[in-house]
């Protein structure tokens, strides 16, 4: 699940910066495929927090 979470925090930051046109044409074609995740990253880095938090609840040591 922390593979998981991780995942999703690299993918909000691919979000935000293409949201704020700072990676180029790579940015662009991010947009075109996620436009609501783009004008909204936060909401991958909520789903991140949550699925890290999950993580730690359901880890058994």
């Amino acid at each position: 699940m922390y593979n998981f979470a991780a995942a999703l925090g690299v993918l909000f930051g691919l979000l935000y910066v293409s949201g704020h046109h700072e990676i180029g044409s790579i940015g662009d074609d991010v947009c075109r495929y996620g436009g609501s995740l783009c004008d909204n990253p936060h909401y991958v880095l909520t789903a991140a927090i949550l699925a890290a938090v999950w993580g730690k609840l359901v880890s058994v040591r």
